[in-house]
């Protein structure tokens, strides 16, 4: 039977700031939140702090949240890893095109075992559960079916790898969308601000909801002086949203 695939994020990839050395500055935040703190001053060369009350780091953030000057949050990026998505799910995190993705390829990638994402509102309840694995187990077994048959009809393609490549990606039509999916995503932390903003409200679908925000805590303890606005509580279901004073334009 199908089994199920659990969500796990991590924190590949961020940013690292180096201070020019014949800059007289210093700042107390992480190296991402430097690297904005240094980049907002650049603006006006305010190496010395002339206003008190945006002498430190969070203050200086806090202020570029204020006024919207949010062009300086695109210095600083952060790299997550994804495994345990569904690749319906995945097709919705990817509309978010100011990020780059780099997504394991079901061409290439033999989809043997069958892992699949299943919906809460499913797993809620053990004979839809059971209904909803056994539908995934047709659709698997389907997709092997297919992927022989396919290969026999390219057995003269003398490149075994390219009469693999011709099969696969012609069975994958079978697969469904709990199908589960890993990928590499890239942005820089305005984008990775608007992603939790719109992904982590109530509205949003409980699975990228989840995704994002598990993607926050990661980047409130990297960056904790560009993300600790969001705020995360729990939902009457038992799930959990963030939001933020600050709008999350993009």
């Amino acid at each position: 039977m199908a089994t199920v695939a659990e969500l796990d994020i991590q924190l590949v990839s961020h940013s690292d700031f180096d201070k020019p050395t014949n800059i007289d500055w210093e700042t107390e935040a992480s190296a991402g939140g430097s690297l904005v703190e240094f980049a907002g001053r650049a603006c006006y060369e305010t190496w010395d702090k002339p206003n008190p009350h945006t002498a430190t780091n969070e203050a200086y953030v806090r202020h570029i949240l204020d006024v919207g000057h949010m062009t300086v949050l695109e210095h600083s990026s952060a790299t997550m890893y994804l495994r345990g998505v569904s690749r319906s799910c995945s097709h919705e995190i990817m509309r978010h095109r100011h990020f780059s993705f780099s997504q394991l390829s079901q061409r290439y990638v033999p989809s043997d075992e069958a892992r699949v994402v299943v919906p809460e509102a499913v797993l809620k309840d053990e004979r839809l559960t059971k209904l909803f694995l056994q539908s995934a187990d047709v659709a698997y077994d389907a997709y092997g079916e297919l992927l022989d048959g396919i290969s026999e009809s390219f057995a003269q393609e003398p490149n075994a790898v390219l009469r693999m490549k011709q099969a696969r990606q012609a069975a994958r039509a079978v697969l469904p969308n709990c199908a589960e999916t890993r990928f590499v995503m890239s942005g820089n932390l305005r984008s990775w601000r608007h992603f939790i903003g719109m992904r982590a409200a109530e509205h949003a679908d409980p699975e990228i909801r989840r995704i994002a925000v598990r993607s926050l805590r990661l980047l409130q303890q990297s960056v904790p002086e560009v993300f600790e606005d969001f705020s995360i509580t729990t939902l009457r279901d038992g799930g959990e949203m963030a939001t933020s004073p600050y709008v999350s334009d993009i």
